[in-house]
C-alpha cells in the first residue's frame, strides 16, 4: 500500500505570512501550483493559501440581509462572516487570506487516506508533516501519478 512518503513532492514552495499578494500572485504564475503552505519566521506551518483565496480577493462583497423590526436590526446572516469577507476583500498580505484550518497527514499516511481528507475538506494540497516540521506535499496530481 502506498503511502505519503512514497508520493509526496519533496520540494516545497512556501510563502511566508508577510509576503504581500502582488508577489503571492507572481508565485502561483511562475511556480504553476494551485496552493502553498503558509510558514512563520520559524519556518512553523500557519496556513495554507490557494489560488482561489487570491481570486475571492476579486468578487463583489456580498452585503449581508437584515430585517428592520421595530428599532431592532436582525441580521440574517452571520455579521461575523460579513466581517470576515470584508477583511479578505481588503487584505494586502498572505497572514491574512490564508486559511489557518490546515488538514495535514505523516509520511505513514496511506494514500486512499490522503485521497479521503482531500475530497472531505475540499483541499487540493496536504502538507505532510513529522512532528511539526514540513517534509512534503502531496497535491491531487501526485495521487493521480500514483494510479498509474
Amino acid at each position: 500500500m502506498l503511502k505519503a512518503k512514497d508520493i509526496m513532492t519533496t520540494e516545497i514552495y512556501t510563502v511566508g505570512e508577510e509576503m504581500d499578494l502582488k508577489e503571492l500572485a507572481e508565485l502561483f504564475v511562475q511556480r504553476n501550483v494551485n496552493a502553498m503552505p503558509v510558514v512563520n519566521d520559524n519556518g512553523k506551518l500557519v496556513g495554507m493559501v490557494s489560488q482561489t483565496d487570491l481570486v475571492e480577493q476579486d468578487r463583489p462583497l456580498h452585503i449581508p440581509t437584515v430585517i428592520s423590526l421595530f428599532d431592532w436590526v436582525l441580521y440574517l446572516e452571520s455579521p461575523k462572516k460579513f466581517a470576515d469577507e470584508v477583511s479578505k476583500v481588503s487584505a494586502r498580505k498572505v497572514g491574512e487570506i490564508c486559511s489557518r484550518d490546515i488538514v495535514t497527514c505523516q509520511a505513514e499516511t496511506s494514500v486512499s487516506e490522503i485521497a479521503n481528507l482531500m475530497v472531505e475538506n475540499k483541499t487540493h494540497l496536504v502538507p505532510v508533516l513529522d512532528g511539526d516540521k514540513l517534509i512534503g506535499v502531496v497535491a491531487r496530481l501526485d495521487i493521480i501519478r500514483s494510479m498509474g
